[in-house]
C-alpha cells in the first residue's frame, strides 16, 4: 500500500472525503517528513507543528466538507503574513517580524479547508529567480541537493517535489512559480492577470504579481488553483470590475482530468530579452521542446514555428519596474547594511528613479503587451522551453555586482517575464530528464483567461509522457 505521501493531492482529498483518513493524521504525516528532510533541503523556514495540528483539528470540526482543499495541508510563502507566526520576507530586515492579520491569500486557503504546516522559504522581499538569501538556508533542489531550486517560490517547488507538501501556493513576478516549478520537475501555473482575487497582479506594479500553484501533477495544479480561487459559502469576490473569465462551466479541475481537445499550437525561442542580453539555449533545453513538440502533434494538434518580432523597449522598461518596485522596501538607515547587495542595488536604483521614468516605462509595458498579444492572437497556444538553462548550482549567482547578477537571471529564464508584463496565462510542465537525472519542462502560453486550454494540454502531455510517476532520490 502506497503511503500518503505517495499519493496525488486529488487522491488524498477523496481518501480525506472518504472518511479513510483524518486532517490531523494527514498532517502529522507530512510534518513528520518534513522534520526528516528539511534539514537537508531548506524547504521550509518556519514549521508550526503544534498550531498546525490545531487547525486539523479545527477543519474536521467546523469546515465544511465541501471545502475545495477540505483538510490538505499546505504552506504558507514566507513573502505572505499569517496573524502570529512570524514573517521573514527572506530577509535580515524583517528578523523577529510577527504580524497581527494575515494576508488576504492566506484568508482564503484557510477557507477552502487548507492546513498551513508553516512558512516556505523565499529570498529577499521575492525578488530574485533563486531561493539562496543570507537569512536563511538556500532551498536546496531534491534532484540534486547541489543545485537550486530556484526562485522566489523556491522553498514551496522543493517541498512539493520532496513530498514534505502534496502542493503549494506561490507568487509569480517575473517567473517565479514557473521557474522553480520547472527546475524541480512540476507543474506551475501562472494565472491570467485578475483570475485570483487575492492575488490578482491587478493592485501591483504594472500588474506584474500573481498567485498560482505548484504541485506534482496538472489535476492537482488544477485543484489548488480552484481553491485559491473560491470563496466557501457565496460568490466569488473579485474586488475589480476587470478580471479574467470564470464562468459556470465549472471548476478548473474537471478540465484537467478531462484533457480534451484539439488545438492549433505554435512553439516558439524568441524572448522579450533577444535584443538586450546573449540568450542561448541550452542541448537539453531544445530537446525538451522537442520532446513536447513531437508528443502533441502526434495527439493530432496543428503545430507551426512562431518568432517575436524585436522590441528594444521591453528591457529597459521592465528593469525600471523591477528596481523601482524595490524602492517600496522597509529599509531606511542602519537597516539598509542588512540588505543583501543585489537588494540594495535594486533598492538604490529604485529610490533614483524619476516620476517620468516610470510614467515612461509603464507606457512602454502597456504598448508591449497589446503588441505581444497581437503577434500570437492566431494561437490557442504557444509553446517555449520553461527555462533556458539546466537547473543553477548552489552559489551560480554573482553576489556582488547587480548588473551581473540581473542579466544571470534573465539568461537563465529568459520566457518567463514577458507574461506577466502582458498578463497572459501560463504553465509550466515536464517532460523530459537531463542525462543527469534533472528535470526539464516545457511553458505553454494561453489566450487570456485560457487557463482552460491549458489545462487540456498538460493533461494530455502528462498522460503521454508519464513524468508524474518518476520521483527524485529523496524519495
Amino acid at each position: 500500500m502506497a503511503e500518503l505521501h505517495e499519493l496525488t493531492a486529488l487522491e488524498l482529498w477523496q481518501e480525506l472525503q472518504a472518511g479513510r483518513v483524518s486532517p490531523r493524521e494527514l498532517a502529522s504525516h507530512y510534518l513528520d517528513r518534513i522534520e526528516r528532510l528539511d534539514p537537508q533541503l531548506g524547504a521550509f523556514v518556519t514549521v508550526t507543528r503544534e498550531r498546525a495540528l490545531a487547525r486539523a483539528d479545527e477543519v474536521a470540526a467546523a469546515v465544511p466538507k465541501t471545502a475545495p482543499l477540505w483538510g490538505l495541508p499546505s504552506g504558507d510563502k514566507d513573502l505572505w503574513m499569517r496573524a502570529g507566526v512570524p514573517t521573514g520576507f527572506g530577509s535580515r530586515v524583517m528578523a523577529g517580524f510577527v504580524p497581527e492579520v494575515s494576508d488576504e491569500i492566506v484568508e482564503t486557503l484557510d477557507a477552502a479547508g487548507a492546513v498551513s504546516l508553516g512558512k516556505t522559504n523565499a529570498p529577499e522581499f521575492g525578488l530574485p529567480a533563486y531561493t539562496e538569501s543570507l537569512a536563511a538556508p538556500p532551498a536546496r533542489n531534491p534532484w540534486d541537493p547541489t543545485l537550486g531550486a530556484g526562485g522566489s517560490s523556491g522553498g514551496a517547488a522543493v517541498a512539493v517535489a520532496s513530498g514534505m507538501l502534496p502542493f503549494a501556493p506561490g507568487s509569480d513576478g517575473g517567473g517565479s512559480v514557473r521557474i522553480p516549478a520547472a527546475a524541480c520537475g512540476l507543474v506551475g501555473i501562472k494565472p491570467s492577470r485578475g483570475l485570483v482575487p487575492a492575488g490578482s497582479g491587478i493592485d501591483s506594479l504594472a500588474g506584474l504579481v500573481v498567485d498560482g500553484p505548484l504541485a506534482r501533477t496538472t489535476a492537482d495544479a488544477a485543484l489548488l488553483l480552484d481553491g485559491m480561487i473560491a470563496r466557501v459559502g457565496g460568490r466569488i469576490d473579485h474586488h475589480y470590475t476587470l478580471r479574467a473569465p470564470y464562468d459556470d462551466d465549472g471548476p478548473f479541475l474537471g478540465t484537467a482530468v478531462r484533457g480534451e481537445g484539439r488545438f492549433q499550437l505554435a512553439t516558439m525561442t524568441t524572448s522579450a530579452w533577444d535584443d538586450a542580453y546573449d540568450i542561448a539555449i541550452d542541448p537539453e533545453a531544445r530537446a525538451a521542446l522537442h520532446v513536447a513538440v513531437e508528443a502533441l502533434t502526434s495527439l493530432g494538434h496543428g503545430m507551426e514555428e512562431a518568432a517575436l518580432e524585436p522590441d528594444p523597449t521591453y528591457a529597459p522598461a521592465f528593469r525600471t519596474i523591477w528596481q523601482a518596485g524595490a524602492a517600496r522596501i522597509p529599509a531606511e538607515g542602519d537597516a539598509l547594511a542588512l540588505l543583501e547587495p543585489l537588494t540594495a542595488w535594486l533598492v538604490q536604483r529604485g529610490r533614483a528613479i524619476s516620476a517620468r521614468e516610470l510614467s515612461e516605462a509603464l507606457s512602454a509595458l502597456t504598448a508591449y503587451e497589446r503588441s505581444f498579444i497581437r503577434q500570437l492572437a492566431s494561437y490557442d497556444a504557444v509553446l517555449t522551453p520553461a527555462l533556458a538553462l539546466t537547473p543553477r548550482p548552489i552559489g551560480w549567482y554573482d553576489q556582488e555586482d547587480g548588473e551581473r547578477n540581473f542579466e544571470q537571471q534573465v539568461q537563465y529564464t529568459p520566457f518567463t517575464s514577458m507574461l506577466n508584463v502582458t498578463g497572459l496565462p501560463a504553465i509550466v510542465v515536464p517532460v523530459s530528464q537531463t542525462a543527469e537525472g534533472l528535470p526539464m519542462g516545457v511553458q505553454l502560453i494561453g489566450r487570456p483567461g485560457g487557463e482552460r486550454t491549458l489545462l487540456s494540454l498538460a493533461a494530455q502531455l502528462e498522460r503521454r509522457l508519464r513524468w508524474a510517476d518518476r520521483r527524485p532520490p529523496v524519495w
